[in-house]
């Protein structure tokens, strides 16, 4: 039994009907005569690694949101408060 071998070239443009041009792993393994498996290690090996993101930033980020988050819900307590005084209290 043997397999098949395929040039770079070929498996850099495997990968990029998959992560470019949207198609999904099992058709263009398919069409290309090639498996998941195969796809799915080529892609591991040729695709453009996601940029990770700054730590700090994220962490800042999160913090902010908090902030924000504690500020929104006391004015949402208070805006609660006044309506019930309101709807007991016509004016």
């Amino acid at each position: 039994m043997s397999s098949k071998r395929y040039t770079e070239e070929f498996k850099i443009e495997a990968v990029k009907q998959i992560t470019e041009r949207g198609y999904c792993v099992a058709e263009v393994a398919e069409r290309l005569g090639t498996t998941t498996h195969s796809l799915y290690s080529w892609m591991k090996r040729y695709a453009n690694p996601v940029p990770q993101t700054n730590r700090l930033d994220d962490q800042a980020e999160l913090a902010r949101l908090k902030a924000e988050l504690r500020r929104m819900t006391e004015e949402r307590d208070i805006l609660k408060k006044a309506a019930a005084y309101f709807a007991n209290n016509p004016v």
